[in-house]
C-alpha cells in the first residue's frame, strides 16, 4: 500500500512543481528586469515569486527524503527528465506539446521556460539520485528486546547488597574474658608453684611459707 501511496503522490508533485517552479522563475525574473529598467527596487514584489519557489522546494525535499517508498522518487524525476531528454530529438515538436499561452490568477504560465533553461531536467536527476541511495530506504531495525545480550557500550549496573546481604554478626564476646595484652598481669591470681628438695635455688623464687625459719 506505501507503494501506491508513494506512486500517486510521484504523480501529483510533478506536475505541481513545474507549475510552481514557473511561476516562481517568471515572477522573479520579472520583477528583477522591471528593477533595472527603472533603476530603483521594491523587495516586496520578490515575496510571491519567493512563496511558489519555497513550496516547492518543500514538495520536492519531502518526497525525495521521506522513508516512503522510492517509487514516488521515480515516477517524479523520470516526468520531470524525459521532456528535457525529448529536446535531443524533436525538439520542436515537445515545445509544441507544451502549452505557453496558459494564465493562472491572472499572471502569465509559460511552461516552457523551466523546460527550455534546463530547470526541470536538474530537479528530475536530483528526484532519481535520491532512488538510487539504498541506505534511505531500508528499514529501520527493530528495537532489542529484554533478553537480548548487553552490547559493549551497555554498562551494566552497579549490584549493591541488600540490607539482608551482609553475614549474621558473630557470637557476643564475653564480658569476663581479659583481652589479650603483651604486659605483665597487675594481679596474679594463680599461686607461684613451691620448690621442692634438691632444686637450685635459681629455678624458682623462693616462697614464705609456714616451713620457712623465719616463721620458727
Amino acid at each position: 500500500m506505501r507503494h501506491l501511496w508513494s506512486f500517486l503522490a510521484g504523480l501529483v508533485v510533478a506536475p505541481v512543481t513545474w507549475v510552481l517552479v514557473t511561476l516562481g522563475q517568471d515572477g522573479s525574473g520579472r520583477t528583477v528586469n522591471r528593477w533595472v529598467e527603472i533603476g530603483t527596487y521594491s523587495t516586496p514584489n520578490l515575496i510571491e515569486p519567493a512563496v511558489y519557489l519555497g513550496v516547492a522546494g518543500v514538495l520536492l525535499g519531502l518526497l525525495g527524503t521521506l522513508r516512503f517508498s522510492p517509487l514516488g522518487p521515480l515516477v517524479a524525476g523520470l516526468l520531470l527528465v524525459v521532456p528535457y531528454v525529448g529536446l535531443f530529438v524533436a525538439p520542436f515538436t515537445v515545445r509544441d506539446r507544451v502549452p505557453g499561452d496558459l494564465k493562472l490568477l491572472g499572471d502569465p504560465l509559460p511552461l516552457r521556460q523551466p523546460l527550455d533553461n534546463g530547470t526541470l531536467f536538474l530537479i528530475g536527476v536530483l528526484l532519481l539520485m535520491a532512488v538510487f541511495s539504498a541506505g534511505r530506504w531500508r528499514r529501520r531495525p527493530a528495537p532489542a528486546t529484554d533478553g537480548a545480550e548487553l552490547t559493549p557500550d551497555v554498562t551494566p549496573a552497579e549490584q549493591r547488597p541488600a540490607s539482608t546481604d551482609w553475614p549474621p554478626p558473630g557470637p557476643p564476646k564475653d564480658p569476663d574474658t581479659a583481652p589479650l595484652t603483651l604486659a605483665y598481669p597487675e594481679n596474679p591470681t594463680e599461686p607461684l608453684p613451691r620448690r621442692t628438695g634438691g632444686e637450685s635455688p635459681w629455678s624458682a623464687p623462693p616462697r614464705y611459707g609456714a616451713d620457712h625459719p623465719t616463721d620458727r
